[in-house]
């Protein structure tokens, strides 16, 4: 029963999927900040509830169900009851989708999903048998497997998504912050500087930003840090330099954030 108590969290790639992370994992406790994916989520509920902020609202997913969340969509995630939710889920890239939507379903332009929760027994079984297909080293099942998850999914809740049109003047200013921020990562100007840059105000900046991207300024900050440390440690960067390469104070900072976005510690990752 003890055992059962416990959080524990694996996240993983396998060569054989190129562009796909995996994750298996289950929370009790764990609170996810507000933080989007360069990836499509694909979360499958064995059991428990998970709750996550989506579009405005909460939304809850319970075992049998699939949350899915689009690329670059601001979300959350904790736990829908006292014992927490356990899941296994796979991150497979936008390139990776596109492939698969353009090979088996009649979606044009860029494909994703409708709702952020879908109840499918069925597909949540088939993710946990991709996850299980990478442990066994077994490539051929992984890839089939991944595959027609994903051309269920599309088929059953896809839609195509639409474009982001930059041409309000906030929107326009805020993709100049945005680029602002990624230029200068590791040393960001503040919220006063940065509007003065950009001939707005601080509040008008704000406001724009959160608009256009779902969260003020300083939380897509800390996203985007951990989005390029994850980079970083993907190409063999210790995780104490990653986290001075991305404006990070220290290791101890970037992990406290990297486990609350990602949902484990960088050296786990």
């Amino acid at each position: 029963m003890a055992e059962s108590r416990k959080e524990r969290a694996r996240h993983w790639q396998y060569d054989e999927l190129p562009g796909v992370d995996l994750l298996r994992a289950r929370y009790i406790r764990k609170t996810f900040v507000r933080h989007t994916h360069e990836h499509f989520v694909i979360a499958a509920i064995a059991d428990g509830v998970e709750v996550f902020h989506h579009g405005g609202g909460d939304v809850y997913a319970g075992a049998g169900s699939l949350a899915l969340v689009n690329p670059d969509t601001p979300h959350t995630g904790r736990a829908g009851v006292p014992e927490g939710w356990r899941y296994g889920a796979v991150y497979p890239s936008p390139e990776v989708v596109a492939a698969i939507a353009a090979e088996t379903t009649t979606l044009r332009g860029a494909p994703g999903f409708v709702t952020p929760v879908l109840d499918d027994p069925y597909t949540v079984q088939l993710v946990h048998q991709v996850l299980r297909a990478t442990d066994e080293g077994n490539a051929l099942a992984a890839d089939t497997l991944l595959r027609v998850a994903v051309t269920r999914l599309l088929r059953l809740n896809g839609g195509t998504l639409p474009r982001r049109e930059v041409r309000t003047a906030g929107a326009r200013i805020a993709a100049r912050a945005r680029a602002a921020l990624e230029e200068r990562m590791a040393g960001p100007p503040t919220l006063e500087q940065l509007a003065a840059e950009l001939g707005t105000s601080p509040f008008a900046l704000l406001r724009a930003f959160r608009d256009t991207y779902g969260m003020p300024p300083h939380t897509w900050l800390t996203d985007a840090r951990v989005r390029r440390a994850r980079r970083l440690l993907d190409a063999g960067t210790a995780p104490s330099e990653a986290a001075v390469a991305v404006g990070f104070t220290d290791q101890p900072h970037l992990n406290r954030h990297f486990g609350r976005i990602v949902g484990v510690p960088p050296g786990a990752y």
